[in-house]
């Protein structure tokens, strides 16, 4: 190699910037002219005035940006004219820097290797970006935000990635029906009756069969049967998989609390997942009025907010966290030596054989780790995904006996917890439509919250609860600590909430906060209270 310049700083450019050269530039702004009024004449056809308005708006807007300054928002919804794309041809990505750099330092533009991790979760969401991009910008195009040429600024189609690619590995602890199937079809083996369903190709192919064969064989019968599988379970640190148990759901929540208890008592935590939203808020409410330190993490609750409540449980300000499907893949939590998993015999797709995997997986970082199925059968799921573990559990056994290797759970630094995280040990922290209902020593989080009451409801711990789940107990606890102005104070906010779901259309949270308010009132009559 030849030195010709040795760089001090360097520009990188932001992904709005599409580099050209003046003449293709010119082009470009030629061609998104032609196509500007290719599409007004077909608005004009059908007289649709409003959209042939905004059109011309944001595009003649957009054209004179670029030619002052070079750049405007939104500049790659007009990627296709500034590359020199016909319609419908693919966007140039990664990949294709990939091969010219093969190509560039190999001389073969296939002399590169793709890693795909998580595939059993990755390589469908590559298939799912391309429809749910199409889906918006032809809503765009529809109502003439854009021009038709903005539906080529989009992901691969599942086909183009895969040609793309000269050399795969799948990286999965769980690996999904498709990576089988081309791993069978690429070794030249059978391709097992239980994966003629899924496209070939990785994907990119046709399945051989609509659906699924009644009685083929299951995920892990499949997986003994194909060669060439290079399995990586064995873990340095000598842990083991966990040791699994099923019990029967009658008097789950409450067998549940006493294995929670015993964690807590050796500064373990735990992970609870159930079917749905309102019943991980149930439970979570349920363990917080039994002085545990519990939340609920599901799809409502924001991204940043999900970091902050798995930051707290490994902190110790949270013992247990109820979910649904987020308590999966790529949540290494050491400190999580119990996972408990509710109506693990339904059949579907939050308890397949691979989601019952990959939740039993949580409980993999910890010397001490157990998993607690609750079900009143035993479904094929449960059955393989137990099958699996246990014979996971039993080879690194043996490897540990081999090497004198003594288990030991993992070593990771934990987080730091922003100011904004504070009130997530202040009290119960279990409330509806993804809010947190949490409040700061000397006053309320949010303004706009409601306010928590301090109480006991029979536990020896006294914890915080929102102002719903004091109500919740009304019927049943007679010995609430409520003073004349707080319970009034709690008939407004009830009243206030009340209301407000009522404009917002939700009628059922409406009557139930009605009813609620009749029992408030009602006390505060018995009491002679105005």
């Amino acid at each position: 190699w030849d030195v010709l310049d040795a760089l001090e700083e360097a520009w990188i450019h932001p992904k709005e910037f599409f580099m050209t050269s003046p003449e293709r530039f010119e082009i470009a702004l030629e061609r998104i002219e032609h196509e500007l009024n290719d599409r007004l004449r077909y608005f004009d056809g059908t007289k649709e005035a409003v959209k042939r308005l905004r059109l011309e708006q944001r595009t003649e807007y957009d054209l004179e940006m670029l030619r002052e300054v070079g750049h405007c928002l939104a500049i790659e919804n007009y990627s296709r004219h500034f590359d020199g794309r016909e319609a419908g041809e693919r966007p140039y990505c990664l990949l294709d820097f990939f091969a010219a750099c093969a190509r560039q330092f190999h001389g073969d533009p296939s002399r590169f290797l793709v890693i795909m991790d998580e595939s059993h979760v990755t390589l469908p969401q590559v298939g799912g970006m391309y429809h749910g991009d199409r889906a918006r910008k032809e809503n765009l195009i529809e109502h003439g935000f854009r021009l038709p040429s903005a539906a080529d600024n989009r992901p691969l189609k599942l086909p183009e990635f895969q040609q793309l690619v000269p050399q795969m590995v799948y990286v999965s602890a769980t690996p999904g029906e498709r990576e089988l199937r081309h791993l069978c079809e690429v070794t030249g083996q059978t391709v097992p009756e239980g994966l003629l369903h899924v496209a070939s190709k990785g994907g990119a192919g046709q399945a051989d069969v609509s659906k699924k064969i009644q009685g083929s064989p299951s995920m892990y019968e499949m997986l003994q049967t194909i060669d060439h599988l290079p399995r990586m379970e064995i873990r340095p640190t000598g842990l083991l998989d966990p040791g699994i148990e099923v019990r029967p759901t009658e008097g789950q929540v409450a067998d549940l609390l006493s294995e929670i208890n015993a964690r807590i008592e050796r500064g373990e935590r735990t992970l609870v997942t159930v079917l749905t939203i309102k019943f991980a808020e149930e439970v979570a409410a349920y363990l917080s009025r039994m002085g545990v330190k519990a939340h609920h993490l599901h799809s409502e609750i924001d991204t940043i907010e999900r970091t902050e409540i798995i930051n707290a449980l490994r902190l110790g300000l949270i013992d247990v966290i109820v979910g649904i499907n987020l308590l999966r893949e790529g949540l290494d939590i050491p400190e999580v030596s119990l996972v408990a998993i509710f109506d693990a015999d339904r059949q579907g797709f939050l308890r397949n054989e691979r989601s019952l995997l990959q939740t039993i997986g949580r409980a993999a970082r910890n010397a001490n780790g157990s998993v607690l199925l609750y079900a009143d059968s035993m479904s094929p799921a449960m059955s393989g995904a137990i099958r699996q573990t246990l014979e996971r559990r039993e080879r690194q056994a043996q490897d540990n006996e081999r090497r004198g290797i003594v288990p030991q759970t993992i070593i990771k630094a934990l987080p730091q917890m922003g100011q904004e995280s504070e009130g997530l040990l202040e009290g119960t922290t279990a409330s509806s439509r993804g809010k947190r209902l949490v409040a700061r020593k000397g006053g309320r989080a949010d303004p706009a919250a409601p306010a928590f009451l301090v109480t006991n409801s029979g536990t020896d711990s006294e914890h915080r609860i929102s102002i719903e789940n004091s109500i919740s107990q009304l019927e049943n606890d007679e010995a609430l600590p409520l003073s004349r102005e707080a319970l009034q104070e709690v008939a407004l906010e009830v009243k206030s909430a009340m209301e407000d779901a009522a404009k917002a259309l939700d009628f059922e949270e409406a009557a139930r906060l009605r009813d609620r308010l009749m029992l408030i009132n009602d006390r505060l009559d018995a009491a002679g209270i105005d």
